[in-house]
């Protein structure tokens, strides 16, 4: 077989018999990792375009063709003696091409539809064994996991399809359907044909112009802040358990306060902590006296999340007090409330004197929970 142009003997001969689908195989792995991880890049839409493929179709297409080297007999095949100076008996061209020695080949429509399947196949198990190992199902784990098993596989199929007869290795006939595409499109045999002709490119297009319009203008989701309490656990981990309700006036006890931002906008948010003694009544919450005990400012980028461990001492006694955290967009009001807050979520607790009596002071105006902002932890 010609080794094509010049510049191709430069190359090595395992990079120059490596089989051209697989080697579009690791390309786009390649590409994938580069569009998700180069900065400025993988802010593009391209990340998506490359990344489809990645997922739905090339790690299957990799292991479709480790397990099957041959060329198929079935009429997706259509390849035709690609050897120099031979076009193939006509009956081997219409059957597919070179016919294989043995019915172990698959051909190219049940390659294609295999390679789907089992992309969904690989890649949830990935996930799932990266799940119990300590990356977690991270970014860089799944393209590290997924896109090994891709070129692994690949590499294991063009060994395989190398050690078989040039005439039973599959292939895939890019020339015979890149001429069969130019004859249909560009050489009718009737008007009819050259209408349909027209209307499928334009129908193509149109279907390109609206998938490439959803990527390249994402709909935006609901915007939304959150903002949680954690505590840490006996080996350090975050939980959303286990959250002190019992203190002694001025001994601290360590808390994990959590804002996400999912405004689809840079934001810088503000945390005011309060202990409040409040009274409720005829689902009423009035507060009758607040003492502040910290302030946050972070600043967060979109889908970005921010945790502070941080202590708190109350100095007040009391039973059934609120420590409340109220979060605000920007700077908060000079008398913070559960009225003008964001969001709000709180923790009822006891406040025991460890000497004397404590009363709490600088009462601020009465404030009510509004519904759907409040989270009693």
């Amino acid at each position: 077989m010609s080794e094509g142009p010049g510049w191709r003997a430069l190359l090595p001969r395992s990079v120059r018999t490596f089989p051209p689908d697989l080697t579009a195989v690791v390309a786009i792995v390649v590409l994938t990792c580069a569009a998700a991880l180069v900065p400025g890049v993988r802010e593009t839409p391209l990340r998506v375009v490359v990344g489809l493929p990645f997922v739905l179709l090339v790690p299957g297409y990799a292991f479709v063709a480790a397990l099957f080297p041959e060329a198929g007999s079935g009429p997706g095949n259509g390849d035709v003696d690609q050897r120099d100076g031979s076009d193939g008996d006509a009956s081997d061209s219409d059957a597919g091409g070179m016919t294989p020695t043995g019915d172990a080949g698959i051909d190219g429509i049940e390659r294609v539809a295999l390679s789907f399947g089992t992309s969904i196949a690989i890649v949830p198990l990935v996930g799932l064994v990266l799940n119990f190992t300590p990356w977690g199902i991270r970014l860089v784990p799944i393209l590290v996991a997924v896109g090994g098993v891709t070129v692994v596989a690949a590499y294991v199929g063009a060994r395989r399809r190398q050690a078989l007869p040039p005439e039973d290795r599959f292939r895939v006939p890019y020339r015979r359907w890149l001429d069969g595409a130019r004859a249909e499109l560009l050489e009718p045999d009737t008007r009819a044909d050259l209408a349909l002709n027209v209307l499928l490119v334009v129908s193509v297009l149109l279907a390109v112009g609206s998938v490439g319009y959803a990527v390249a203008v994402p709909k935006q989701g609901e915007a939304f802040t959150e903002l949680y309490l954690l505590t840490e656990n006996e080996t350090g981990e975050l939980v959303a358990d286990g959250y002190p309700t019992d203190f002694v006036a001025g001994s601290p006890q360590s808390l994990v306060v959590g804002v996400g931002n999912h405004e689809h906008e840079t934001v810088r948010y503000s945390v005011v902590v309060e202990i409040q003694e409040v009274s409720v009544a005829n689902n009423s919450t009035t507060v009758l006296a607040s003492n502040e005990l910290r302030r946050f400012s972070p600043t967060l980028d979109d889908n970005e999340t921010w945790h502070r461990r941080h202590e708190l001492a109350p100095e007040t006694a009391g039973e059934r007090l609120r420590l409340t955290y109220l979060l605000y967009r920007g700077d908060p009001p000079d008398d913070p409330s559960v009225d003008t807050a964001y969001r709000e979520v709180h923790l009822w607790v006891n406040v025991t004197a460890a000497s004397g009596d404590a009363r709490l002071s600088g009462a601020s105006p009465d404030a009510r929970v509004p519904p759907g902002r409040t989270a009693d932890v």
